[in-house]
């Protein structure tokens, strides 16, 4: 079961937050959702968190990305309390991950890499249970539970085993269970990892309703799409290390201007374009087959110039375009290397 650990399009303006930030007890969180301080976590000669400095508003959401190995899954676990730091320090809705970790738990939700459900339970009697453990009693839990069912579309299904599920449905499932308390801040460990495109828009959707009404979301995610659409700020760890920090505008300008994008009538001379096209850039145009890439300096008029260089040398043009930096140009830009599906995400128990 889930720990009770309770967008937009690229480009467009984040969904309306709600202003409210206060605790499962009514009391108002001071400051940050979460903060971490230097937190430092080995296992063995493994060195899983270097150093890391975190912070989340209240009633926002911080994308966590990185390679496999890079140490999201081991953050999300010492701010859960379900890891020591060896050093360093942090809190989560003003309450500290080693001094004050049972309050803390009882102010998280945590919904990890695959849905934790008990498939021989029936989706109401799975939520009724997480109500029980926390305290509730017996109509309040179920009270509660009928409303998560609604709430995630699964209310038909209610009456029916989790094993009889599909992938999504489990998926909602186990985020409701992650909101039974109600919490003001959740942990999302890959939520839509091995969903189909339908599915992962509606978790989408769903989590963007949760944000509206003032939950604070830290999201770790393999899909740079879904950092791009639900993220207001976006932190990039890589080997332990947070390598970068800033909204996705911020991260995008960081690496440079538009990028232009050739595909030529006659491949064989792809070479050729580049070498003129090259006076449009700093950088070393890039050719793929019949394609050549390039980082232009100035925006205006780049298109224009691009067909008249290369209209004066009679090579052909199949289709060209600009376009901004996409996450998957700065994932590459800032670790070396493309983004891998995600199997474990450390190498040690966290």
């Amino acid at each position: 079961m889930s720990r009770p650990a309770e967008s937009d399009p690229p480009g467009e303006a984040k969904v309306a937050r709600s202003s409210r930030a206060t605790r499962v007890d009514g009391s108002a969180i001071d400051g940050a959702a979460i903060v971490a301080t230097g937190l430092n976590k080995n296992f063995g000669d493994v060195e899983a968190l270097s150093d890391v400095d975190l912070e989340v508003g209240t009633g926002t959401v911080l994308g966590l990305l990185g390679p496999n190995g890079a140490g999201k899954t081991t953050a999300v676990r010492v701010l859960a309390t379900l890891l020591k730091p060896d050093s360093g320090s942090a809190t989560v809705a003003g309450f500290d991950v080693l001094r004050e970790g049972n309050a803390l738990r009882e102010n998280i939700g945590l919904a990890g890499q695959y849905a934790a459900v008990d498939e021989n339970l029936t989706g109401a009697e799975n939520l009724t249970m997480v109500g029980r453990l926390y305290g509730m009693n017996r109509a309040g839990a179920r009270r509660r539970a009928a409303e998560l069912l609604d709430r995630f579309d699964l209310s038909d299904a209610g009456d029916r085993a989790a094993k009889t599920y599909s992938g999504g449905m489990r998926r909602r499932l186990d985020l409701a269970a992650a909101l039974v308390a109600k919490p003001p801040v959740i942990f999302l460990d890959e939520p839509t990892t091995g969903l189909d495109p339908r599915s992962r828009l509606a978790l989408w959707e769903t989590i963007e309703g949760l944000v509206s009404d003032g939950t604070t979301v830290l999201l770790t995610t393999q899909y740079l799409d879904e950092a791009d659409r639900l993220a207001d700020r976006i932190a990039v760890i890589d080997h332990g290390r947070v390598i970068a920090d800033g909204t996705p505008d911020e991260l995008k300008d960081r690496i440079g201007g538009e990028r232009l994008e050739v595909t030529l009538a006659d491949y064989g001379r792809a070479a050729e374009a580049a070498s003129i096209l090259s006076g449009l850039s700093e950088d070393e145009p890039v050719v793929e087959h019949d394609a050549v890439k390039l980082t232009v300096r100035e925006r205006k008029g780049a298109i224009v110039e691009a067909v008249q260089m290369l209209s004066e040398a009679d090579i052909g043009i199949d289709d060209l375009g600009l376009r901004r930096p996409s996450m998957d140009d700065v994932f590459l830009s800032l670790t070396g290397h493309a983004v891998e599906a995600d199997e474990d995400d450390e190498a040690g128990p966290g």
